[in-house]
């Protein structure tokens, strides 16, 4: 096999992959695409590994997310992005071993924050179940 060969052979593969729908090893998921390996996932694509999450895409051992893209090891996150091993983020990107953020950007190791401004506990459940109602954002179970 050649160079070329192999490129032209890798750009086929390439090509199958991403016209494929199909879903494997999963189970119970509904409406999913090109998902690997999840459990009780509705609409989501690419995923692997993923429990319970609604309307994600491309994330990895995820468990009850709502609307997140590109996260991993994340749970019980909504409309976050490109986050890691965190939880209960809202609105937040790129964000790593956090719990509890709202609208945070590329934080690291912090707890109870919003917009990147860090809170008591009360105030940070105070404000963002506000929050939550206004922006008309859902709960995930």
């Amino acid at each position: 096999m050649t160079g070329v060969e192999f490129e032209a052979a890798l750009r086929k593969l390439l090509t199958a992959a991403e016209r494929s729908t199909e879903n494997v090893g999963c189970l119970q998921c509904e409406r999913c695409e090109r998902c690997r390996e999840c459990t009780f996932c509705v609409g989501s694509k690419g995923l692997a590994r993923c429990q319970y999450c609604t309307a994600c895409d491309e994330c990895i051992d995820c468990s009850h997310c709502l609307q997140c893209r590109g996260c991993t090891a994340c749970q019980h996150c909504i409309r976050s992005d490109r986050c890691v091993g965190s939880a209960y983020l809202v609105a937040s990107t790129s964000c790593a071993g956090c719990t509890y953020c709202f609208g945070c950007v590329g934080l690291s190791r912090r707890d109870f924050c919003v917009l990147n401004e860090q809170y008591d506990r009360a105030a940070y459940f105070e404000l963002t179940s506000r929050l939550m109602r206004e922006l008309r954002i859902p709960a995930v179970a």
